[in-house]
């Protein structure tokens, strides 16, 4: 009977406390609300006019995004304001495209809207001179039935996407969303020149959009990582630099324990669907055991291809020599951004001949490899790993 009223009382409790959260968050809820409108009926009364002649500004606190919508039609901008900003979203609207770019050179903005047809300046000028201009910056276009041909010709000048006029409020809410997380992902998935040296296995894998070095780890120029075990060995893999521009792959080959293999010469392969990348040994000598974990499968190496995740181990047969030709900390990072600026450099004269997706800003981002056809992706990976 004590037990039953034991658990009676700690039901009790339980259902108490869900429900006191719930009014508690249904009250914060309306408190956002109201916040949210009053930003909206002060952005009607305030001037902004030294900044832009038609500009209208609401921000909100928190906001899920920032975006500047430009349309020559205020019953469109007063739409997107009042939808957006009551769902969170800090808001200016102009009504031409030159006071948009005038905005974008002295205010951050995540979005631009901009309608397609307008006097003096249209859409596509406004596409191209963000993308110019602030490549930082996603473009969306607002276009009618009669011209997606235009607004997707558009998305071949950088546009992020478009939408069709008219909208309801659900189908404007979903699509920025739906925008909102896609630039979540494409900035998580840009990678950047920068490497940061990890100095425990604790630390794990590189940040997002970054590359790592574990301290201590040898890094040879085809991009093999190379470490010393306590009895000498030689533990070998694939590095970050690697696996971050191949992206996702599918198998490792492994090589055959007992083989003698000598420094630079093929090592393993990785397979992606039906391409294969092959890397060269970092040192010479006897592999004398392979990883079978990374040989079952890949998903190990999602979080480090460091450290456990070695593809085999070699006995070497002249350390003291070879060893002093690889790479270790900065100089390592150093090969690393040097590498990195090379590729992007070939991936710009790619999108230039029209083999690669042009991105703004030259963008690099995970996977970019795989994008490429069969001749420029076995080109470009030879000249990265198979040196």
């Amino acid at each position: 009977m004590v037990i039953l009223i034991v658990l009676l009382s700690v039901a009790l409790f339980i259902l108490a406390d869900i429900a006191v959260h719930a009014v508690l968050a249904k009250a914060a809820r309306k408190r956002q609300r109201l916040e949210r409108e009053a930003a909206l009926a002060e952005s009607l009364r305030l001037d902004f006019t030294r900044e832009a002649k038609t500009l209208k500004r609401a921000e909100v606190k928190d906001c899920a995004a920032r975006i500047l919508c430009v349309d020559d039609e205020q019953v469109i901008l007063d739409s997107f304001r009042k939808i957006l900003v009551l769902d969170g979203c800090s808001v200016d609207t102009v009504q031409t495209g030159q006071e948009a770019l005038g905005l974008i050179r002295t205010q951050h903005y995540d979005f631009v809207f901009t309608d397609l047809k307008m006097p003096e300046m249209d859409g596509v000028e406004v596409v191209k001179s963000v993308r110019h201009m602030r490549p930082d910056i996603d473009v969306v276009i607002i276009t009618g039935h009669a011209a997606v041909e235009t607004a997707v010709e558009c998305m071949k000048h950088g546009a992020m996407d478009y939408i069709q006029k008219p909208f309801t409020e659900e189908e404007l809410l979903a699509f920025v969303k739906k925008a909102i997380f896609r630039r979540k992902d494409n900035m998580d998935r840009q990678l950047k020149p920068a490497v940061r040296i990890t100095h425990s296995q604790q630390e794990g894998g590189s940040r997002p959009g970054e590359f790592s070095i574990p301290g201590g780890i040898f890094i040879s120029r085809g991009h093999c990582w190379a470490g010393l075990t306590q009895n000498g060995s030689v533990k070998a893999g694939v590095d970050d630099f690697a696996l971050k521009l191949l992206g996702p792959i599918d198998a490792i080959e492994l090589p055959a324990a007992g083989i003698q293999v000598r420094a630079g010469e093929p090592l393993f392969k990785i397979r992606q669907k039906h391409r294969s990348a092959r890397f060269l040994a970092p040192v010479s000598g006897r592999v004398v055991l392979v990883n079978q974990k990374l040989g079952a499968g890949c998903q190990a190496l999602l979080g480090t291809p460091y450290h456990e995740n070695w593809v085999c181990m070699i006995e070497g047969d002249n350390l003291d020599a070879e060893l002093p030709a690889l790479k270790i900390g900065r100089s390592a990072a150093a090969l690393f951004q040097e590498d990195f600026e090379r590729f992007r450099a070939a991936m710009r004269k790619l999108a230039a001949d029209g083999k690669a997706e042009a991105r703004a800003d030259g963008a690099v981002y995970t996977g970019e490899l795989q994008q490429l056809g069969d001749a420029d992706w076995e080109r470009l990976v030879g000249e990265l790993f198979g040196q």
